[in-house]
């Protein structure tokens, strides 16, 4: 097959060879190596004196740990052979196999990736066959999407490429979901931004770790670029979704830009709203009687200007880490409100510019851009995976869960130390109790250097009580602000936000899972109602690292492939089987148990009100996406109309 690194996306005529070689200078070496490695054939790139040495943390390794004179002779052999495959030479490796891509991604990161691995690079790489080598076109049937976040855009993308009428409904005025909800001062994505990326849609991103602003202009573009636009009514608000047992549709209300109610009808459903959608609002005596102003992060007030005022800040989570340095210069003094403490791993990226060179090398070629790509993804999706599991002959389960997970303890306890400094004193009121990774691990963006500023006071305590404008701690603490803020993050663990799902016999969604114990078969099918889909449903979310967006795409992969089966059949309705959803939601718990986020004593946002781990999955990445590649029949239960009747019997 013709793949897309035999594509030149830049004819040699047009070629800035003057911004190509400061590109090559500046380009990660490991990366650079693969590259070489794949266009000359020549194996001694992947040998001593030139084999990558691991870096601490996670810094991206640029040097690959070599000296100066072997890396120059890195760049210039990368520099002659990429000349020479613009100007029309072949590559001498066009397709390695996947075994051996993940050997040369255990070469790259200089750690063991198992051979396994080697699919998932290859699918990224999109060095595999399409993935539907015959594209199906489902006619005469309709879908409604209910959300435009990033999990709409991915089924409204998806939608199309089969072919199916569809509407998606959203409550904003524009695409973008929580990336359009949160502009908050310093609100960013804790993932790489090549990963962080439709695997349809590259993008020319100006940093590593991309800022508000420009996520959301890359969705708006990409929904342009998709035409999602045409199939989208926003500013509508919808209520409720009702199977009709009758029409074998899904009926759909909901509330327009004007008011008025509206029922809309289709074949099938789409859950896209995601969990970071609803707001969590802690309960503070007196907090309805502040005398100034309260907000949450994800509805921050447009054009709010804090200086000179007195803040206090509610939450120490991911949008209170990333607040709280962006607004410590600004303002008159900063309170933060911490009950719990976090890990933050070093974070060599932040705010970091990708050079112009680089930038260029990536759009040259892709080639570097994918080795690149998939660096990054292994360290910040799965490296961890294999350290997170619960040693029961560990004797310190008090302090971490393994060996290995006590060492990253020890690492992260010098880095909170050294960024603290002098302020000894406030290493008691920061340093975990807990095990890493039993939450998510959060980047250090100043949080801790932030910390030690004059005009900032920690208080790791809950706010307790607000009277006027004094806000007073759960030990009796008292300070005067101006602004409270609450970076108290979302209701993850309430899968379907605002609106009712009722299914089949008028089962209703949220009374068979109660208030917080979602389950659904691979994060998306529930019995009971019949050709509905969830995306970014329970235990789809990464908690050990790694984009949201790949389980997502993943997930609607899934579903386009269950609505093909369920077309091939001439079936009107699909669902889960119920004891295959039983079984998998015991396999998820199974799974939980045995890593470090269940560790006893340990709360996260991952976890409901029995304990039991909803939002986050257990598996690795690569695990996840061969499980969402082809349904397997067996586990799924078909509908047709039986000839005569209106009841359904089992399609053969």
């Amino acid at each position: 097959m013709t793949h897309q690194f035999a594509e030149r996306p830049v004819p040699s005529s047009q070629v800035d060879w003057g911004l190509l070689r400061e590109g090559v200078e500046q380009a990660n070496i490991p990366a650079l190596l693969m590259v070489l490695h794949q266009m000359t054939g020549e194996d001694k790139w992947l040998l001593e004196p030139f084999r990558p040495s691991r870096a601490p943390g996670l810094d991206d390794n640029d040097s690959g740990q070599l000296t100066d004179e072997i890396q120059q002779e890195i760049r210039n052999a990368a520099y002659a052979a990429i000349e020479a495959w613009i100007k029309g030479k072949c590559l001498a490796l066009p397709k390695p196999e996947n075994a051996r891509l993940a050997e040369m991604l255990t070469i790259a990161m200089s750690e063991y990736v198992p051979a396994e691995y080697g699919d998932i690079i290859a699918a990224g790489m999109k060095f595999e066959a399409p993935e539907r080598a015959v594209q199906t076109k489902i006619d005469g049937k309709s879908a409604i999407v209910i959300g435009g976040g990033v999990s709409g855009m991915c089924a409204g993308i998806e939608l199309q490429q089969l072919g199916m009428e569809y509407t998606l409904f959203e409550k904003n005025e524009d695409f973008g979901g929580t990336w359009f909800e949160n502009r908050y001062p310093g609100c960013g994505v804790d993932t790489p931004s090549l990963t962080y990326t439709f695997s349809c849609r590259p993008n020319d991103w100006t940093k590593y770790f991309p800022l508000r602003d420009e996520i959301e202009g890359y969705l708006l573009d990409t929904a342009k670029q998709f035409h999602l636009y045409k199939n989208t009514r926003f500013n509508t608000q919808v209520e409720n979704a009702r199977w009709n047992a009758e029409t074998h549709k899904w009926d759909v209300t909901v509330t327009g830009p004007d008011g008025s109610k509206e029922n809309h009808s289709a074949d099938y459903l789409f859950s896209a709203v995601g969990i970071l959608n609803t707001p969590k609002y802690p309960t503070i005596a007196g907090l309805d009687t502040f005398d100034g102003e309260v907000y949450h992060t994800s509805r921050w007030p447009e054009d709010e200007d804090l200086s000179g005022k007195r803040v206090a800040v509610v939450g120490n989570g991911a949008s209170g880490m990333q607040i709280v340095p962006a607004i410590a210069d600004t303002v008159a003094s900063l309170t933060v409100f911490a009950r719990s403490k976090q890990w933050a791993a070093p974070f060599p990226q932040f705010r970091k510019d990708v050079p112009a060179g680089v930038r260029y090398l990536m759009q040259v070629v892709p080639l570097y851009r994918a080795w690149l790509e998939q660096r990054l993804s292994w360290t910040f999706n799965d490296r961890v995976h294999g350290t997170l599991f619960r040693d029961p002959d560990w004797d310190q389960p008090d302090r971490a869960v393994n060996a290995i997970n006590d060492g990253h303890r020890r690492a992260f306890t010098r880095y909170v130390k050294e960024q603290l400094g002098d302020r000894e004193d406030l290493i008691e009121d920061v340093l975990p109790d807990y095990p890493p990774f039993a939450k998510r691990m959060l980047l250090d963006n100043g949080w801790y250097r932030t910390l030690r500023k004059p005009n900032v006071k920690l208080i790791p305590e809950h706010l307790a009580k607000v009277e006027g404008k004094r806000l007073i701690s759960s030990s009796g603490q008292v300070i005067e602000a101006d602004v409270i803020v609450l970076a108290t993050g979302f209701q993850t663990t309430r899968v379907l936000g605002s609106y009712d799902v009722i299914g089949r016999d008028g089962r209703v969604l949220r009374e068979l899972w109660g208030e917080d114990d979602a389950a659904a078969y691979l994060g998306t099918l529930v019995p009971g109602f019949p050709n509905f889909f969830i995306l970014l449903g329970p235990n789809v979310g990464s908690g050990h690292g790694g984009s949201m967006i790949r389980n997502i795409e993943n997930q609607m992969h899934f579903a386009g492939e269950v609505i093909i089966s369920s077309e091939e059949r001439q079936a009107e309705t699909v669902e889960v089987k119920s004891k295959v959803y039983e079984d998998y939601r015991q396999l998820i718990d199974d799974a939980h148990e045995k890593l470090v986020w269940t560790h006893p004593g340990t709360e996260n946002w991952y976890r409901n009100s029995k304990g039991r781990v909803i939002a986050i999955t257990p598996w690795r990445n690569d695990a996840f996406w061969r499980m969402t590649r082809r349904p397997d029949p067996d586990v799924l239960e078909f509908g047709t109309r039986d000839t005569g009747s209106t009841d359904f019997a089992k399609a053969s």
